[in-house]
């Protein structure tokens, strides 16, 4: 089971990191939600790209 360190870092274990994709190096973010749950989520490049790609652009806002 992991524990967290002094400097509050944890060590993932290896299963849980094959599933997920994470390999060393991946930057990850982390969430915690309302009810205390800790989620943590490898960042993918260009990940906020695909998510709009196919939405109309609206020339009507303005920045």
């Amino acid at each position: 089971m992991p524990t967290i360190s002094k400097k509050r870092q944890v060590t993932l274990p290896l299963g849980q990191c094959s599933i997920a994709g994470i390999q060393p190096g991946d930057e990850c973010e982390s969430f915690v939600s309302r009810k205390g749950v800790i989620s943590i989520v490898a960042k993918r490049k260009d990940a906020e790209m695909g998510l709009l790609k196919d939405a109309p652009a609206d020339d009507k806002i303005r920045e």
